[in-house]
């Protein structure tokens, strides 16, 4: 495989200020969010957007995969979705006399997994080998996808009837877990003024938004990010923050290494946002709480004190002691 080339730092910030306002085409608000998503597809790594229904989670992502010009893909999971409706199967072909790969729908750029918690864990598992690796295995044969395959998934936090918790596993796959609340007073009426006249949903090309990338140079922008410099102070503060969660007494579950690492590529990203060849302290801290909330488990004393898991993160943040 030949290796990627890379682009300069200025072209990463260039390219992101252009996804950004594509996607302001369509969505009001929700800075924060696209961000995040930026951050996440050029470290690599998964999202997963918590929120109520309305708040265009699922139109959020599909406006974000259409300014990358990615293919993109969707399941709907449902309670009766099976493994092979998302990695698809060998079938038989009798003209042929040999099996045919039926691909299924996670062969894509960009997966949105839409309400991935409705499903059962059986079928919830097919994505973690998919996640991880980027490759699927039927029948003893691996697949690979591409190397930028990405997947974000949505989840509905109100409903508690017909939906499955996330295997620790698998939420231990996903980079980010974001909350996607609503919108506040002026940007609900900002919503009302763009969409009150349609009939029915807009589509990311009907409301003008183009691709402004293709994924040779996402691959090269992902490379860049790969050469930010994160100095040895700065491991060791990561690595010190994401074991001080496994010594909270409030936790009964802290994070595992792979939250360490993804941590710290989630920072070298965030610094290639902010036009740095170079990771801050203060990266660090503001993707922790998103890194983190999704891998740690109240202690039942916690609970019952009605402790949250963010106030624990923002404290052990104040607690540990970061490089100068």
């Amino acid at each position: 495989m030949t290796e990627t080339s890379s682009v300069p730092l200025a072209d990463v910030r260039t390219l992101a200020d252009a996804i950004r306002g594509e996607v302001a085409k369509a969505i009001v608000g929700q800075a924060a969010t696209v961000d995040h998503l930026l951050i996440a597809l050029l470290a690599q790594g998964h999202v997963l957007l918590e929120g109520p229904p309305g708040t265009a989670k699922t139109f959020l992502a599909q406006c974000f995969a259409a300014t990358l010009g990615l293919d993109f893909g969707r399941i709907q999971f449902t309670p009766d979705l099976m493994p092979g409706d998302i990695l698809g199967s060998n079938l038989f072909n009798f003209q042929t006399s040999q099996f045919t790969l039926t691909r299924g729908p996670i062969f894509c750029d960009l997966l949105l997994a839409d309400e991935i918690n409705r499903t059962p864990p059986k079928t919830q598992a097919a994505l973690l080998e998919a996640m991880q690796e980027r490759r699927v295995t039927l029948d003893g044969e691996a697949h690979p996808l591409p190397a930028h395959f990405m997947v974000v998934a949505t989840q509905n936090p109100i409903e508690s009837q017909g939906v499955y918790p996330l295997p620790e596993a698998q939420l231990d796959r996903f980079l980010f877990k974001l909350l996607v609340p609503y919108p506040s007073l002026e940007e609900e009426a900002r919503i009302v003024a763009r969409f009150g006249e349609r009939s029915g949903p807009a589509s990311p090309r009907e409301l003008g938004i183009a691709a402004v990338t293709d994924p040779a140079r996402l691959q090269a922008a992902a490379q860049a990010v790969k050469g930010v410099t994160l100095a040895d102070s700065v491991i060791d503060y990561v690595v010190r923050l994401v074991r001080a969660t496994r010594e909270s007494a409030d936790l009964a579950s802290g994070a595992s290494p792979r939250a360490a690492v993804l941590l710290a590529n989630a920072a070298r990203a965030r610094a290639a946002l902010d036009g740095r060849d170079y990771v801050v302290p203060d990266d660090v801290k503001a993707l922790a709480t998103s890194v983190l909330r999704h891998r740690l488990l109240l202690s039942p004393a916690a609970e019952i004190e009605g402790k949250q898991v963010e106030a624990l993160v923002e404290a052990l943040i104040e607690q540990t002691e970061a490089p100068r």
